[in-house]
């Protein structure tokens, strides 16, 4: 087969993981990668490719790491080959999709897609136009998204963290600021996210069960929380002393908790199984 309807660009753990979510669907797909020999893990149904492949796919889904110079020259690349003909979707977690499609010849073939973590098993992908984005790129992409049974929040226009990483980052801000304040501990904030948070977001969702539990409540208790929170504009320690010392989590047997004697593959293979059985009782509830 010479043609793929999706060429995924990036043979890490969320690569690899986009490539299967489409194979899964009966939908052709491929990962390219500079290093295809060293690559493994990768879903039986999915072609692994060393070079880019002739013939334009439909779409091509960026899934390099978090660094523009990689970005913009795996963009030069595709556009070179395919001269805008497919759509060129990033799935940057972070960096301003404004700001990576500035050097673009075809920046109207050009928008966000985020998955997240572990994008075979999470349903959600976030899909967002730049300024220059032409409709029919969205719609095409959203086409083969739902193809592939994905669940879609498609955001209005893009702007950096997209949607869900800013509200993610907005409560992780404050959490790191209470442990860097000796309020509370990993753990426990861990506990209250688990057994209050997550379970009530579950059924209401943030907003909703605010017009559930009254808006005269939420808007009293907002004015006297909202002066007190923490609004700094620097990372907090908490997170970038770990950083700095080596200590990027279960890859490395230590972060907010000690993973000495775990086996990462096992963890992560667990973590997601509970979160496909939670996803199929949430469905069912609906």
């Amino acid at each position: 087969m010479n043609r793929f309807e999706i060429l995924v660009i990036g043979s890490g753990v969320m690569g690899r993981g986009i490539a299967k979510s489409f194979a899964a669907a009966g939908i052709s797909c491929a990962i390219y990668s500079r290093n295809a020999s060293k690559v493994s893990g990768i879903d039986a149904r999915v072609a692994l490719l060393d070079k880019l492949p002739p013939d334009a796919p439909t779409l091509v889904i960026e899934s390099v790491p978090e660094e523009k110079a990689l970005k913009f020259a795996c963009y030069a690349a595709i556009e070179s080959a395919y001269a805008g003909e497919p759509v060129l979707a990033s799935n940057t977690s972070g960096i301003d999709l404004e700001t990576l499609a500035q050097p673009l010849t075809h920046p109207e073939r050009f928008i966000g897609m985020h998955y997240f973590m572990p994008a075979d098993v999470n349903t959600m992908v976030e899909v967002a136009p730049v300024r220059t984005t032409d409709p029919a790129a969205v719609d095409t992409a959203v086409r083969l998204l739902e193809a592939a049974g994905r669940n879609l929040v498609r955001l209005k226009r893009a702007l950096p963290g997209l949607l869900i990483n800013r509200l993610q980052h907005a409560i992780l801000h404050e959490a790191y600021y209470l442990i860097d304040e000796g309020v509370a501990s990993a753990a426990e904030i861990d506990r209250c996210a688990r057994e209050m948070l997550a379970p009530r977001m579950c059924i209401t969702g943030l907003i909703e069960q605010k017009d559930i539990s009254g808006l005269d409540t939420h808007a009293l208790a907002q004015r006297a929380l909202v002066p007190v929170l923490h609004h700094g504009d620097r990372p907090r320690r908490a997170l970038q002393d770990l950083f700095e010392a080596g200590h990027l989590g279960i890859k490395t047997g230590r972060g907010f908790y000690d993973w000495s004697g775990k086996d990462p593959d096992k963890v992560k293979a667990e973590a997601g199984r509970k979160l496909n059985d939670l996803l199929d009782y949430l469905e069912q509830q609906r």
